[in-house]
Order: structure tokens, then C-alpha cells, then sequence
């Protein structure tokens, strides 16, 4: 079994993994000591700790201006014979911490959050960068209301472009032991399993109704699901990643067949740039080495700053080759009383007044203001979790609905 043939990585034949170990780590960690140090953000921490396992391949470090710029209008990497890259990958600095770097120094990259220095960097370049310019191509607006937009409005005047040296993983190993996986571990399940077509499944919410339908419809055509969620930082009211972990592994355990799933965490935090963002999810998952991402509606999305089908629609505009990861594309899904069961836009003939709209939002919502959940938005044991964490939580959570058009 374990001499399969997986997907390879992105613009690669094998995994760049930076990520220091052993005597070459200790020596590293004992210069980095002595070196100046730039702050870094969430963000920045979540990419970095993506660099260090190989889930970014192959990009070496942070971005400089050519490839910032041809990223956000092209998706493409001049410095790496035009590779097909989604979002910026950028490191920021204040103007304080740029005018002590000259061109060919070291720096220690240091996590506030982490209270450790997680990686070293070689300045290639600093540049300063027209911040309009990367939200309106990569998230399609400008209004510091997007938690994208304001993500980037938000970091420091200068960026700082080098190969890095990545030091440390954080807390993810033993914060989410047995969730958070590098590439090369979920490749060795893969292949050890003898999978060659893995679909992925993106969730930052606990698997509700329309999850699972999602995820088994991309078996029926695959040899098997990854359940991939995200367990950097969310938006205010989301679900935190220890109770999402404790729902899915149950919605597993009781509805799945036995070994056709596997559940696994990595350590970015959402930019939640929509299409782009589906186009990222895609690319990271081909490392992890994933054949096909599924791709529902409004993926990575935010309130209604994109139609609920445009990260479906922007696969189709890439070039021959950018991307091997496909999108499995699954229509709007729902709960339909007439039907008797879910269904989606292309199955189901009823009218919207017989159809039970599932979204985490909603059921969030419903949960945080403790109102009765209909049986067909979850499963109860799912359910059961879930009020038990809204139930602890002290303060009630104000969470907005946004509902996009739908027809039917």
C-alpha cells in the first residue's frame, strides 16, 4: 500500500519544507538570539508555521515587491518562472524596525502571541506597498468593514521580502495533538491507506447537515475524505477549533464508514478573500496531497461581498497547468421537507418555502441566542456539544446574518 503515487506538491517534485531540526536548529535558535527582531502578526505567524512544514511549496520565504504586485493582479510569481500563486505572501515591518535593516541582514521573527522568536529571515528587500491596491484584486474591495481588507489596512508601513529559517511550529503540535498534521504526514496516511483520489474538505465550522452531504457526495468519487479545518484565529463569534475538533470527530465516528475519512488541522488564520481564498485552500491542499478540493457555496467567504457561486467560477480562469488540485463544485445545498431529505439546487424540484437553509452562521446564531434548533440542521450528537459550549459561554455573542440571493 505505501508505494502510492500521490498528487505532487505544487510547483514541485517533493515538499520544501523550512522548517529547522536537530543540531541545526539548536545553532540556529542561539544566533537568533543575538539578532535584531520585527514583531509579526497572526497572520504572518499562521504563514510562516505554513512555510516551515511544507504546505506553502515552494515558496521560500517572503514576498518581494515584483512578486507582491504580480500576485495580486496576475496570480502569478515573476521570480519563480510565473508559478500560479492566489494571495500575497508578506511580511510587514514598522519604519522603526525597517531603518535598522540594511539589505543582507539577519533578522529574528518574533510571535507576541507565541512569546518566542519563530523563525530567522536574510533581508533581501523592503518596499513600501499600495494596500488599496492588494484589496481591491484579492478581495474584490476596499471596505475596512472585511475583516480581509482590515487585516491588511492594519499592518506596518514596510514589507520585508527574504528566505526564512522557521524555528518553531508554536503550540499547534500539543495544543492539537492528533489533529494538526504536516504534509508529509497526511501524504504518509494517504499512501499508506492507498488512496490516489482524496478530496478535501475545508471547514471552519462544526460539520453541520450540508457539511455532511458535501463530504459524501466527494466520496462517492473519491477514495477517501480530509476533513481539513483550520485552527489558526477565526472572527469574533465562530466556533473555537477544540469544540469543532470534538463535533466532527463525533459526526465521524457515528455516520461515516470506517476509514474513509480522516480529519487533520493547520495552523492559517482565514483571510476570507472568497474566491481567492478557494484558490489558496486548493493550492495548500495539493501539498498536503489532496487530488480535489470541494468547493460549495460562498466558499471562504464573508457577509455579501461575493456571489455564492464566484469560487467555483474563478477555477475556470486559470491556465492551463497553474493548479493540480480540481474543485469538486456542489451547488447550494439544503433540507427539503418535500424531498424528504438534502438535496441542492440541481436535484431538488420544490419551491424555497419547502426547503430548511443550513449555514454555520445560522446555526451559531440559534445556538448563541438559545433557540430551538430544527433535527435537520445537525446531527444531535453534534447538537449536544454545541449547546453545551454556547451554554458556558458568559456573555451572549451578537452574530449577523447575511443571506445571499438563491432562486427556486
Amino acid at each position: 500500500m505505501g508505494n502510492v503515487k500521490l498528487i505532487s506538491p505544487h510547483g514541485s517534485s517533493e515538499l520544501i519544507e523550512l522548517l529547522l531540526t536537530g543540531k541545526e536548529l539548536e545553532e540556529e535558535k542561539k544566533k537568533a538570539a543575538g539578532l535584531p527582531k520585527i514583531n509579526i502578526s497572526s497572520r504572518e505567524t499562521g504563514d510562516l508555521i505554513m512555510l516551515g512544514i511544507g504546505g506553502f511549496t515552494p515558496l521560500k520565504g517572503f514576498m518581494g515587491y515584483e512578486d507582491w504586485k504580480s500576485v495580486c493582479s496576475d496570480m502569478k510569481m515573476p521570480s519563480m518562472n510565473g508559478l500560479f500563486w492566489p494571495i500575497p505572501v508578506t511580511l510587514s515591518a514598522s519604519k522603526e524596525e525597517a531603518d535598522k535593516l540594511k539589505i543582507g541582514d539577519e533578522v529574528a521573527l518574533y510571535s507576541d502571541e507565541y512569546n518566542e522568536i519563530m523563525a530567522t529571515m536574510k533581508v533581501e528587500e523592503k518596499y513600501t506597498i499600495d494596500k488599496a491596491f492588494e484589496c481591491q484584486h484579492v478581495y474584490k474591495t476596499t471596505d475596512s468593514e472585511h475583516p480581509g481588507v482590515k487585516m491588511v489596512m492594519d499592518q506596518k508601513e514596510f514589507n520585508i521580502a527574504g528566505p526564512v529559517k522557521v524555528l518553531s511550529e508554536a503550540t499547534f503540535p500539543t495544543e492539537f495533538a492528533g489533529i494538526y498534521q504536516r504534509p508529509s504526514e497526511s501524504r504518509a496516511i494517504f499512501a499508506e491507506k492507498g488512496w490516489k483520489t482524496i478530496a478535501a474538505l475545508q471547514l471552519r465550522n462544526p460539520m453541520h447537515r450540508s457539511h455532511e452531504y458535501l463530504a459524501k457526495i466527494a466520496l462517492e468519487v473519491s477514495d477517501g475524505l480530509y476533513i481539513h479545518q483550520l485552527v489558526g484565529k477565526l472572527k469574533p463569534g465562530d466556533i473555537p477549533a477544540d469544540v469543532r475538533v470534538k463535533c466532527i470527530n463525533t459526526l465521524v465516528e457515528h455516520y461515516f464508514v470506517k476509514n474513509t475519512a480522516i480529519c487533520g488541522g493547520y495552523p492559517l488564520d482565514m483571510r476570507y478573500a472568497g474566491p481567492r481564498e478557494a484558490l489558496l485552500h486548493a493550492l495548500f491542499r495539493q501539498n498536503f496531497g489532496c487530488t480535489h478540493m470541494i468547493i460549495g457555496r460562498d466558499h471562504a467567504g464573508v457577509g455579501n461581498y461575493y456571489g455564492p457561486f464566484e469560487a467555483q467560477d474563478i477555477f475556470d480562469e486559470l491556465w492551463e497547468g497553474a493548479l493540480l488540485c480540481k474543485p469538486l463544485k456542489i451547488d447550494w445545498t439544503f433540507w427539503c421537507y418535500k424531498c424528504g431529505g438534502m438535496a441542492s439546487m440541481k436535484t431538488c424540484p420544490h419551491s424555497k418555502e419547502d426547503r430548511l437553509l443550513l449555514s454555520g452562521t445560522m446555526l451559531r446564531k440559534g445556538l448563541s441566542e438559545g433557540s430551538p434548533i430544527p433535527v435537520e440542521f445537525s446531527r444531535p450528537e453534534v447538537l449536544e456539544i454545541l449547546k453545551e459550549y454556547y451554554a458556558g459561554l458568559e456573555e451572549k455573542v451578537e452574530i449577523k446574518v447575511h443571506r445571499a440571493a438563491t432562486g427556486g
